[in-house]
């Protein structure tokens, strides 16, 4: 019986985090424009031809057709980097954009899930491994949805398939709202550094995402911010190499793990509330707290 769905059909079998992503990204596009569709997993020709979005198999890339595969002779194209191309950043280059509100938007998901998928699905390592234990990578994940080999056929792998595509979209739909905000608060985080006296210290209103921006700028050595629910403070190290966890200074040695009148008794601020052992983060009781921390930690 025909119906008016449109038609998203990738390959049937094994499923990956290129093709799974990439029908993620479509159906949040569909789904925002109101628009029915239906998931058809085949490697048969006939059908594929009656795809309106066609990605990870059939050999062509055409994104004027909205055919978005890269196994073909001679792939579909490297990213300036040199990253080639996967179904998925082929159709998030087509349709990010749009689904992620802007063009900033869409190169920053682009750079932290769309770039780092499509290198792992065309044999690029991005990680060297100095340890036996493994990250566990998205890959990783999404490979659990396989169905065993006892068990495996056409309906377990694509409920497994469908399963993960659930799990990319609320992903996907996360990474974006926090991107789009991020966004937002890039200009509040750059008024709060213009207006830092000392900008070795920058005192935040709100706890905005920070981690990234301040450590763009040469002088910020400690940042200041309210906690979210407790009504605290905490002055925290800034990055000295986002995403790298070292910071440009530490707290004093002596105030490791440190709280309450064990802190104020070593450090001389009366609000002092703990000091993390790692030596990356103080808390204290009031603004005026946490910033004197971090003045006597400067001059340590």
């Amino acid at each position: 019986m025909e119906t008016n769905n449109k038609k998203l059909i990738t390959h049937n079998g094994s499923f990956h985090a290129d093709d799974i992503f990439a029908c993620a990204t479509l159906s949040l596009m569909l789904e925002k424009a109101g628009e029915k569709f239906e998931v058809i997993r085949t490697r048969d020709e006939e059908i594929i031809k009656t795809g309106d979005y066609v990605f990870d198999v059939g050999g062509i890339y055409d994104e004027n057709l909205n055919r978005f595969d890269h196994h073909q002779i001679g792939g579909a194209g490297k990213r300036q980097g040199g990253i080639e191309y996967s179904s998925f950043g082929l159709v998030w280059k087509k349709f990010g954009e749009k689904i992620a509100g802007s063009k900033e938007a869409a190169l920053l998901i682009d750079k932290k899930i769309t770039e780092p998928i499509d290198a792992g699905d065309n044999g690029i390592d991005l990680v060297e491994f100095i340890n036996e234990a493994k990250p566990y990578f998205i890959q990783t994940l999404f490979r659990s949805f396989r169905p065993s080999w006892k068990n495996a056929n056409d309906e377990t792998l694509f409920s497994g398939f469908m399963q993960s595509v659930e799990i990319a979209k609320s992903l996907l739909g996360r990474e974006i709202a926090l991107i789009q905000d991020g966004i937002e608060a890039e200009g509040k985080i750059e008024d709060c550094y213009k207006n830092s006296e000392d900008k070795r210290i920058i005192i935040l209103d709100r706890k905005y995402p920070w981690e990234e921006q301040l450590y763009k700028y040469e002088e910020p050595v400690f940042v200041i911010f309210p906690r979210l629910n407790d009504g605290l403070w905490s002055s925290e190290g800034v990055f000295a190499d986002f995403p790298s966890f070292e910071r440009r200074k530490k707290f004093p040695q002596a105030w490791a793990g440190l709280r309450n009148e064990e802190l104020q008794k070593v450090t001389g601020v009366k609000e002092a509330v703990f000091c993390h052992r790692g030596l990356f983060l103080a808390v204290a009781k009031s603004k005026e707290g946490a910033i004197k921390l971090a003045q006597i930690a400067l001059e340590s």
